[in-house]
């Protein structure tokens, strides 16, 4: 209450000072007075010549009062002489010769005649008469104008008084006393964990560790990709730790004065010294950590002086036994080695991205406060986001929440988890935009290219979702999954990635006899990885096991000055191997599309029709299915799915009435559903009361290589627990089938999942590398170094089932 009233007050004066600005202004302008003509010096000379001036009254040596002889009646006259009347104002530039130039034009215009109240030629006053008294007033005026601005400068300051004035070198270190995040609010980082425990000892037990000698680590530097939860490991080791908790930015410190970061530097020790035992954690310490010599800004530069002020801080002169400094970056290849070392930061923790485990529990935290349906699968979910950190799971759950609230619903269904997936991937469908048929004639080769090429690549990811619907900047898309969560990425797969990524452009080529842009972000990325392979990871025949990557990356982290470690004649033979990649993978590409054309037709048909398709339909066309066939198996599957989803509603609004009608709006095709990859490979679907798994068996019908047993989980008296349902065909092949199925019996697919075949086994993982027409942003495909695997002919080595 007391600040509200503080601060009306220095508003109140602010107003006052404002008006008071106005009406100075105004009066030196003589705004209050009678509104006068303002004539030029030559109109004022012609004026005089033609005798139509009685006199002159200097106000100040650039202006001058004139008085006519229309207006010279006595009152006038006694006013002009006071300066308080004027028939009009002269702009003049004072000179010495000023008055005896008027006077001899007065002379040769014969005013020493004198008028009934003429003065005795032209009444001319001294411009220097009134000089102190302007002096005066100038100055004041200064003086006045640079009072209010102190004014202003204490009032906007919100606080006022001395102590401000010096309070721009303090700390905009945040504190937080009691911090809530445990590590129980932490997931998918079991390792990371274990190695932060133990500086919660440290704060907690200190004098046990002293006691055998053991120093308590000054500093932690936590790396990680950009959503791995460093942020919110240091606040989970101050929640545990229960001691306070100073958060700031590395851009905090830098401010446009030299010498301000230095200054904030040493407050935030002197402050967290004062609350010791502490943490102290720097997010992005990379903006003010970067190595220094980079030759710009000399020893002088703020950032180095900054830098240096921390080093000094860190492990200098002062103890600090009691702080503890959490950094965190994602760029730790920028840091200044002093700052690395032992003594200022003693530990450095690699947040890796999380795996399959780590992923479903993360699930599982970001959930809590989430309604979803019992049907969701967590494990499922965490097998179909390889590649996801935490940040991406918790706005893909989001996303999720965001359409369930949106349709007027108040749980949400699996469905709408996997419109989150393709929403983070792709961005957001735009059904509405506009299409002509050329265009997605174009988008729809293009994609059915990718798809095509990439189920024949023997290493390449499993085709999860083809798509001519636009997303974000794409005209249409397709999503590849890999199977498993790889650390390497091996010489295979590479080269089946390039041909499956030049699928779009081979069929255009060969279909549309013409190429689009469509492909730019495609060869974008195959570029960059076939140049990866010959100067980075030794994979060309000619340069193999050889790095060629050496450029120095100074101060900004990026190419400010970059020197390239080989001759042009190395140069050369780079871009050669390069060619020679991307142009045998090219090879592969149109000769892949030329042997299935009909294939190829037939999907952009499907696409055509129902603009989604996905692995297992992808699967059916190439077995030999038509497209009536597919097509069909399409429109039952979306049945069944929409009739699952409406029982698991009505379940659900019986458990939990939620009492109007709205609140359970099934979506369309919602996938409550839910399927999963067993221990011996197998796909499983899950159905309320159902289990759902692949046959493994070879169908004596090769017409019918996909089966699916749905096997009871019912009590029966029927010694016949399992049906077999042929899912190309929609044959039953058991001795009691009938056209009819039972009520309580369903296939029903979740979402979309490869069928495996008798030479080719496809699971579900992650969203990889998305293939589109014109997308801007796309997951890069290769994320560590690969190791070029030997006998390329081997069946299936990378088909390993979790």
């Amino acid at each position: 209450m007391e600040n509200n009233r503080v601060g009306r007050w220095n508003w109140l004066i602010i107003a006052l000072v404002i008006v008071a600005i106005v009406v100075l202004a105004i009066y030196f302008s003589g705004g209050f007075g009678s509104k006068t003509p303002v004539i030029s010096y030559d109109e004022l000379i012609a004026k005089v010549d033609a005798q139509e001036v009685e006199g002159l009254y200097f106000t100040s040596s650039y202006s001058v009062n004139v008085l006519y002889k229309t207006d010279a009646t006595e009152a006038n006259v006694n006013s002009f002489k006071a300066g308080k009347f004027k028939s009009a104002t002269a702009i003049v530039v004072y000179r010495d010769n000023l008055v005896e130039t008027i006077e001899r034009h007065s002379e040769a215009a014969n005013l020493v005649t004198p008028g009934s109240y003429a003065l005795p030629k032209i009444m001319l006053n001294d411009p220097e008469a009134g000089k102190g008294m302007s002096t005066i007033l100038s100055i004041g005026s200064l003086v006045l104008l640079i009072g209010i601005g102190v004014m202003l400068f204490f009032a906007l300051r919100g606080k006022g008084g001395t102590k401000d004035a010096v309070s721009f070198g303090k700390t905009k270190a945040r504190v937080s006393a009691n911090v809530k995040i445990r590590f129980s609010d932490v997931a998918g980082a079991e390792e990371e964990k274990e190695e932060l425990k133990e500086i919660v000892e440290f704060l907690k037990s200190p004098k046990k560790f002293k006691e055998v000698g053991a120093r308590v680590p000054k500093g932690v530097l936590l790396v990680g990709r950009p959503g791995t939860g460093k942020t919110l490991f240091a606040k989970a080791v101050a929640g545990e730790a229960n001691v306070p908790f100073f958060s700031i930015s590395g851009s905090d410190f830098v401010e446009m004065f030299v010498g301000v970061g230095a200054s904030r530097v040493r407050d935030l020790f002197l402050q967290a010294k004062k609350s010791q035992p502490c943490i102290v954690f720097i997010d992005e310490i990379d903006a003010v950590g970067r190595k220094r010599g980079a030759g710009l800004g000399g020893g002088n530069d703020e950032r180095e002086q900054t830098l240096n002020q921390l080093l000094v801080q860190m492990d200098g002169f002062d103890e600090n036994d009691g702080v503890v400094i959490i950094a965190a970056t994602n760029r730790p290849d920028v840091l200044d080695p002093a700052l690395l070392r032992p003594g200022r930061f003693d530990r450095q923790i690699t947040i890796h991205m999380p795996d399959v485990k780590g992923r479903e529990a993360i699930f599982r935290v970001h959930a809590k406060n989430k309604p979803l349906a019992p049907a969701v699968d967590f494990r499922n979910l965490a097998r179909l986001t390889t590649g996801f950190s935490g940040a991406d799971i918790e706005n893909l759950l989001n996303e999720a929440a965001i359409l369930a609230a949106r349709d007027n619903r108040k749980v949400i269904f699996m469905q709408d988890i996997y419109e989150g997936i393709n929403k983070v991937i792709a961005g957001p469908q735009k059904k509405s935009r506009i299409i002509t048929e050329r265009d997605k004639r174009i988008t729809a080769y293009h994609e059915a290219g990718h798809a095509l090429v990439g189920r024949f690549m023997k290493y390449c990811d499993a085709i999860q979702e083809v798509s001519i619907i636009p997303r974000g900047m794409a005209e249409g898309y397709t999503i590849s999954r890999p199977r498993t969560d790889d650390n390497h990425i091996t010489y295979n797969h590479l080269m089946d990635t390039i041909a499956m990524t030049l699928g779009g452009r081979a069929a255009e080529e060969i279909v549309i006899q013409d190429i689009s842009t469509g492909a730019s972000m495609d060869i974008k990325q195959i570029t960059s990885i076939a140049r990866s392979m010959v100067t980075e990871w030794g994979m060309s025949p000619k340069l193999k096991n050889t790095y060629f990557g050496g450029e120095e990356e100074v101060f900004i982290g990026r190419d400010y000055q970059t020197t390239a470690m080989y001759s042009e004649e190395i140069a050369a033979i780079i871009d050669s191997e390069i060619r020679i990649i991307l142009d045998s993978n090219y090879e592969r590409a149109l000769k892949t599309i030329n042997d299935h054309i009909d294939v190829l037709h037939n999907m952009v048909k499907l696409l055509f029709e129902h603009e989604t398709i996905y692995g297992d339909e992808v699967d059916m066309l190439i077995d030999g299915k038509s497209v009536e066939e597919v097509s069909e198996y399409i429109k039952n599957k979306k049945m069944e799915l929409d009739k699952v989803a409406a029982e698991e509603a009505a379940k659900l609004k019986e458990k939990n009435p939620l009492g109007s009608p709205k609140d359970v709006i099934v979506p369309e095709a919602t996938a409550e559903v839910s399927f999963a990859i067993s221990e011996d490979g197998s796909l499983e679907i899950t159905v309320p009361e159902k289990v759902v798994t692949e046959d493994k068996k070879d169908s004596t019908d090769k017409s019918s290589s996909e089966k699916v047993v749905i096997e009871e989980k019912k009590e029966s008296t029927d010694k016949s627990s399992s049906e077999k349902v042929v899912a190309g065909d929609k044959k039953e092949t058991t001795k009691k089938a009938s056209p009819k199925k039972a009520e309580n019996k369903k296939e029903h697919i979740d979402k979309p999942s490869p069928i495996k075949t008798e030479n080719k086994k496809e699971t579900i993982d992650k969203p990889s590398p998305i293939k589109t027409e014109d997308v801007k942003d796309t997951k890069s495909v290769v994320e560590e170094s690969p190791s070029k695997e030997e006998g390329g002919e081997a069946e299936n080595k990378e088909d390993k089932p979790e």
